[in-house]
């Protein structure tokens, strides 16, 4: 497969409501990553199969054994509770099996991620470069979760591809999306092993709400721990590669790692609040380490829940760039950064 081209899809089954509506959500949702070919007859897929090489082909068992499969880079089985679990052809025994009567969307997630463990090339998933914000606080508890949503749901309301990748050792993300899919884990593990296409498999787990792509939280906090700074890179340009914006929730500790997501971003988000404490621990960050020296150019600080003129409030840090978020009165996480999307974040 040649980098940047579709993924090249074969659907042979002889249920033609099924192929047609597969087929047309391909158009609908997946026309710039899958060329897809649907068959409903032995012939037309054999032909087809020996003149045209194919990244991903999913069959039903009446199929399966018609045709050669090895020609397949990824043979997968659709299967289901009405029709036959076993292949008729031995040699197609222990290919992958998807679930036929799913969303299927999740059957398309459950194809780039199986394809990503076998692919070393990027066909299929566009080439972006994504302008990348890290929103980051030297304190909890000022709202830095919703800052980042804000400014995602913001990019996502002028129309642009955005995704929010949140790398807090305890996730925001179950509070905020109800949609929930595959764990960050299994991406963890596929850095630390550098093993198949991990923006492929980014591709295929990520869930989408509201405009916005995103992954799910970790299966156990401590799975943060095994990724190091340069996983933490080579996370972020595989997520870069595939949206137009990318915002990044990060952890309130500055580590190795932090610095990392730091050089990464072309623009940094400090949170904080008017309370004396949150800017007492900027304060400290801005003083230690020379740190703040190295990010100072790309930083804009938002000051959260103020009810005050943001010239008004000590940052700690002297920055030109300030925005101010008021103080959304609702206990609804959801209705607060959508309200605060409407602010200019740029």
């Amino acid at each position: 497969m040649r980098s940047n081209m579709k993924i090249k899809m074969l659907i042979a089954t002889k249920d033609n409501h099924y192929s047609k509506s597969f087929s047309d959500h391909i158009s609908e949702f997946y026309s710039d990553k899958i060329d897809i070919c649907e068959y409903s007859e032995q012939e037309g897929v054999s032909e087809s199969a020996s003149k045209k090489k194919y990244d991903a082909a999913l069959v039903d068992s009446r199929f399966a054994g018609k045709f050669d499969l090895s020609i397949v880079t990824m043979p997968i089985l659709l299967w289901s509770d009405i029709e036959p679990a076993e292949l008729p052809n031995s040699a197609a025994q222990g290919i992958i099996r998807i679930r036929k009567y799913q969303r299927i969307s999740s059957i398309i997630a459950g194809v780039f991620e199986h394809l990503a463990k076998v692919s070393k090339t990027d066909s299929g998933l566009g080439s972006k470069s994504a302008e990348i914000t890290a929103v980051w606080s030297p304190a909890g508890g000022v709202g830095k979760t919703t800052a980042a949503l804000a400014c995602a749901t913001s990019k996502a309301a002028e129309g642009k591809d955005v995704f929010y990748l949140n790398l807090e050792d305890f996730s925001s993300v179950p509070g905020y999306f109800h949609e929930q899919g595959k764990s960050i884990s299994s991406v963890f593990e596929m850095l630390d092993t550098q093993s198949g296409n991990i923006k492929m498999f980014i591709q295929g787990i990520s869930c989408l709400s509201s405009g916005i792509k995103y992954l799910c939280c970790p299966n156990n906090y401590e799975d943060m721990y095994i990724l190091s700074p340069e996983n933490i890179s080579d996370l972020i340009i595989a997520c870069a590669g595939l949206t137009d914006e990318l915002i990044l929730d990060l952890p309130c500790i500055y580590d190795a790692r932090t610095k990392k997501a730091f050089e990464t971003a072309g623009k940094i988000l400090i949170v904080t609040t008017p309370d004396s404490s949150a800017n007492v621990k900027l304060a400290q960050f801005k003083s230690q380490n020379n740190a703040f020296e190295d990010i100072k150019e790309k930083v804009t600080i938002i000051i959260n829940k103020n009810t005050t003129a943001a010239d008004n409030v000590l940052t700690g840090a002297e920055i030109s760039n300030v925005i101010s978020l008021p103080l959304i009165d609702t206990g609804s996480p959801r209705d607060v950064y959508k309200a605060l999307s409407k602010i200019d974040f740029s």
